[in-house]
Formats: C-alpha cells, structure tokens, sequence
C-alpha cells in the first residue's frame, strides 16, 4: 500500500536519562513487577478457587485484576529488557501493539469500574431485584461488554493509525502511545479519521463517568437512611471510590501532560508521568480490596492460618 509507513523501528527516547541507574532501576522494577504479579494472580485464585465467593461482585473483581495483569504485562517486560539493553528500540508492529494494550487497559479498568458501579448500585438500592436483575446471563454479557467494547475501540484507532505515512521515529517515552504515533505522521497525512474515534472515545467515557456520578448520587441517598446499607457502603463502595478515584487522578494528570505539558520539564519527572498509571493502580486496588472486603480478608487470613499450623 502506497501510504504503509517506510518506518519500521521506533526510538523509545524517554529511557535515556535512566540509563546511569540502570542497575537500581532494573532490581526494583523487577521486584514490583513480581509484587503485581503475586498481589492480581494471588486475588483472582482467591476468588475461582472459592465457591463462597463465586458472586458478581467479586467476579467483577477477579476481571478487575485479571486487566491490571494484561496492562501491566504489555510494559514492564519491554522495559526491563530496554534496561539490559544498549539500544531502546522497539519495531513498528510492535509499538502498534504495546499503543493497543496501553489504551484499551486503560479504558477497559474504567468499563469495569462502570459495571461495579452498577452492581452495587442493584445490591444496595434495589436489593429485592438484584439477583432478578444480575443473573449468570446478565453478568456474563456486562463483562463482555467492558473487554469487547475498548478492544473494538482500540482495533479500529491502531488500524487507522498503521495507514499513516510517518516522518519521525522518536517517542519521547518508556513504551508506545497512539496518540504520539499519530503525532509522527507526515504533513500530508490524513488524521481526521483517528480525531474523529479519539473523540469518539473521549465521549464513551466520559458517558462512563457520569453514569458513575449517577450510581452514586443514589447510593449515597439510599445509604444515608439506613445504617445497614451504610455498613454496606462502607464495606463495598469505599474500595470501589478509592479505585476510581486513583485511576481517574493518574489518567487525567497524563492525558493533560500529553496535550498541554511542557517539554522543560525534567525527563524523570515526565516518565513518572507517563507511568503513573502502570504503578499504582495495579498493586493498590488488590491490596485495598484484599484488606477491606470481609470474605476476601478472611480467606486470605484463613490460608495464612493454615500455612502457620
């Protein structure tokens, strides 16, 4: 095809200023890579391997997880093996994929938590209804739904963006980001297509948001008469609460770096930046919700009990 770009090696120069640390960098990376790793896998072998807990929330919860190990799994290798290496490099389809799974992670944690929203908001303003309402059936396309909808999204962004015709090869960061792909692309090129599913995008989740805001107007009033449903708030939403709003807080200090940001900022600054949202979300929400949902702590109590005898 007349407009596949003649690129077919990316420059990832955001690694360059840690490259005196390489050694430090590389030990700690590692150790909390593998912390990800043991605090998701840990969580979700909880949730299948114990019948108690095969309910919607915590179905939901498991697929929580399950998504921070598929985001988590698309940077950290790459960058641990940039770190071994004297070249940070990465191909063209492979900055196509690593662009794919940065961005659908990212808006597939949000569908989650719009669909956890959901759930509570059934189990505890329409209690009554809920297992009417959140049968095996209606879980199971609500899980689909927040994997298939930003999978689908993403397919289409990172098709459209492979048409462009690139004149740069340099991302000023650890991995690929569509967004700076697209940034690369020639003069001549035709970028309103991928404008057009950006905006698109940006829509679809902001809708997601505001049905959040909706969920929890009626959760806090519901809440607010009855001191068992406020013992369930605080039980099931709090968790819910603090991971949404770390995960908006990351995204939302990235997404204004990335339009607005200054590029005098110190390098380090800007790749902590970048990564703030492959750091902390993904060990913070099994911890919190390890700690603070009662059947998990107790089972997680019960098999540190078991280990002592």
């Amino acid at each position: 095809m007349d407009n596949m770009s003649d690129i077919r090696i990316f420059t990832l120069s955001g690694i360059n200023e840690t490259m005196n640390y390489r050694t430090a960098i590389f030990s700690l990376t590692l150790v909390y890579y593998c912390l990800i790793l043991l605090a998701n896998i840990s969580l979700v072998m909880i949730i299948v391997l114990d019948e108690n807990l095969h309910e919607p929330m915590y179905v939901l919860l498991a697929s929580f997880c399950i998504n921070g190990l598929y985001g988590t799994t698309g940077f950290y290798p790459k960058f641990l093996l940039d770190l071994l290496s004297s070249s940070q490099v990465i191909s063209y389809e492979g900055c196509l994929i690593q662009a794919f799974i940065m961005y659908s992670f990212a808006c597939c944690d949000m569908s989650i938590l719009a669909v956890m929203a959901y759930d509570r908001y059934l189990a505890i303003c329409r209690p009554l209804h809920y297992h009417s309402f959140m049968t095996k059936r209606r879980l199971s396309q609500l899980v689909c739904f927040s994997w298939l909808t930003p999978l689908c999204i993403f397919s289409i962004s990172i098709m459209l963006t492979s048409t462009l015709k690139l004149c740069g090869s340099k991302i000023q960061k650890f991995f690929c980001v569509n967004w700076i792909i697209v940034k690369l692309a020639c003069p001549d090129s035709d970028t309103l297509s991928n404008n057009i599913v950006s905006y698109a995008t940006i829509v679809i989740y902001v809708s997601h948001g505001f049905f959040i805001i909706w969920t929890y107007m009626h959760l806090i009033k519901t809440c607010a008469k009855s001191k068992d449903d406020r013992v369930k708030f605080m039980q099931t939403c709090v968790p819910h609460l603090v991971s949404l709003t770390t995960f908006l807080t990351v995204i939302l200090i990235d997404l204004m770096y990335m339009r607005f940001g200054s590029a005098d900022l110190p390098q380090s600054l800007q790749n902590f930046i970048a990564i703030e949202f492959l750091l902390i979300p993904p060990v913070m929400n099994p911890l919190i919700y390890g700690f603070k949902m009662t059947k998990i702590r107790n089972r997680i109590l019960g098999l540190v009990g078991v280990r002592r005898k």
